[in-house]
């Protein structure tokens, strides 16, 4: 018997990477759908889908995230958890009026609109840099209120992203005004302190402060990004947490040697295995967050929330 069942997510694309640096990326419906029913088939119970324009550029065109959806579930029963992060280029890149840039807000909350079970939720203010590129990540207390109430509305499941222990203070408020309910799911990003403000590294010390940390009665997993994807993510399991492993947080396998998906899930079915641990099938997933089976989620909405307008 194994001592518990563990959450495996899959996160095959992200917003950030394109085929230059991998070719193993999956950025069109089609291969991200093949691409995920592998995971599927080899333990993985969550998918954190990202959308691409056809040119290959970051959206949440609810279009575009549908069909994504669409192929995924006719092959599969994995939960489906779209982004309302987006990205760094195509759509998700708004100039404001004084010439900076941020990553459209009104872009992002068009990720609830695509019939998804799960949407990410990320609560940060925070200036991120990629070169020579600078944007905002502006999700400000009211554009919180705005996205969760989105998510409210169409009985979606907020994955609360937090990248510092001042993230979780808005998450407990927002879980206290009703916005989500027990069991909490919280994603914690540890590795991007190079590239977002207030960002927070990865060491087991860090780990363990957050852990210790989350709101009561919450099930957490860790994006581990790049090098920290395999440490943190045993860690997590170490702590009794889930795992979350793909090419959005990391693409190699091992130093030098770019990774596939599937290799990444395969590894991490070894190792809960070495551990007495045993994958979670997207039913016991579901019976875990509390999400309806299949047969009882809600269709994708037919007309958008308001937006706030990019400042």
């Amino acid at each position: 018997m194994a001592d518990r069942k563990v959450i495996i997510t899959i996160a095959p694309t992200g917003g950030m990477a394109d085929k230059s640096v991998t070719p193993h990326l999956p950025t069109q419906p089609q291969e991200i759908a093949d691409d995920v029913v592998r995971c599927w088939e080899a333990g993985a119970s969550i998918v954190a889908v990202h959308a691409r324009r056809p040119d290959d550029g970051a959206t949440c065109d609810p279009e575009i995230y549908g069909r994504i959806n669409e192929l995924i579930r006719s092959r599969s029963d994995i939960i489906i958890n779209n982004s309302t992060g987006g990205g760094i280029s195509g759509d998700m890149v708004a100039t404001l009026p004084d010439g900076r840039q941020e990553i459209s807000f009104e872009q992002r909350i068009k990720g609830t609109l695509a019939g998804a079970e799960m949407c990410t939720f990320d609560p940060q203010m925070q200036c991120m840099h990629r070169g020579d590129l600078e944007l905002l990540m502006d999700t400000s207390w009211s554009r919180c209120l705005e996205l969760a109430q989105a998510m409210k509305d169409r009985g979606i499941k907020p994955e609360w992203e937090v990248m510092s222990l001042s993230d979780l203070v808005w998450v407990k408020d927002l879980i206290a005004l009703g916005y989500d309910q027990p069991p909490y799911y919280i994603n914690i990003v540890l590795g991007t302190h190079k590239l977002m403000s207030g960002a927070t590294p990865y060491t087991p010390k860090d780990l363990q402060r957050f852990v210790e940390d989350l709101p009561e009665n919450s099930l957490f997993c860790v994006s581990g990004i790049g090098p920290a994807q395999l440490p943190s993510s045993v860690h997590s399991l170490i702590l009794g947490g889930q795992a979350r492993v793909g090419l959005e947080d990391n693409i190699y396998y091992t130093r030098g040697r770019l990774a596939t998906n599937l290799e990444l899930v395969e590894r991490m079915v070894r190792i809960l295995r070495e551990l007495n641990l045993e994958p979670a099938t997207p039913a016991e997933a579901r019976e875990m967050l509390g999400l309806a089976q299949p047969s009882t989620v809600a269709p994708a909405a037919s007309a958008p929330p308001a937006t706030t307008q990019a400042r």
